[in-house]
């Protein structure tokens, strides 16, 4: 049996992934089912996962113990690689895409677009950190 504190972060996640179509929607006015699979967007995920792990250690194991702080040590590092590293990259693929049209345009080149949105806004990463702590204080 799974305990409580993987069942708030499964669904933490899952929440999350389902949630990204219905904020884009009402962002930008369409609604792709597909987002419930794609990274990046809001609400993060990544950011929602964690935060149910880290309060659920701190509800069964207390702030004090071990486990505490290696969870919200590895907790902060995946949010900070969500939007430093992840961003970055999304940024980059926005660049080559602009790169990639103009050759098209110009010398009749076919490529794919790369995806541009992989990481997460510190907007996206309080709407995950939000989430995430709902549905623990909910679940625990």
């Amino acid at each position: 049996m799974i305990h409580k504190i993987g069942i708030a972060a499964l669904i933490s996640g899952i929440s999350a992934q389902a949630l990204k179509p219905f904020v884009d929607l009402v962002q930008r006015r369409g609604f792709k089912l597909i987002r419930f699979m794609d990274t990046g967007g809001m609400p993060s995920s990544h950011t929602a996962v964690v935060t149910a792990l880290t309060v659920g250690v701190a509800v069964y194991q207390g702030v004090s113990s071990p486990l505490f702080g290696i969870s919200l040590i590895m907790s902060l590092y995946f949010i900070f690689e969500a939007t430093g590293l992840r961003q970055e990259v999304g940024n980059q693929a926005k660049v080559l895409n602009e790169i990639i049209e103009t050759v098209k345009e110009t010398h009749h080149f076919n490529a794919d677009e790369l995806r541009e949105l992989i990481g997460h806004t510190w907007a996206e990463v309080l709407g995950g950190f939000a989430l995430g702590l709902l549905v623990a204080l909910l679940v625990y």
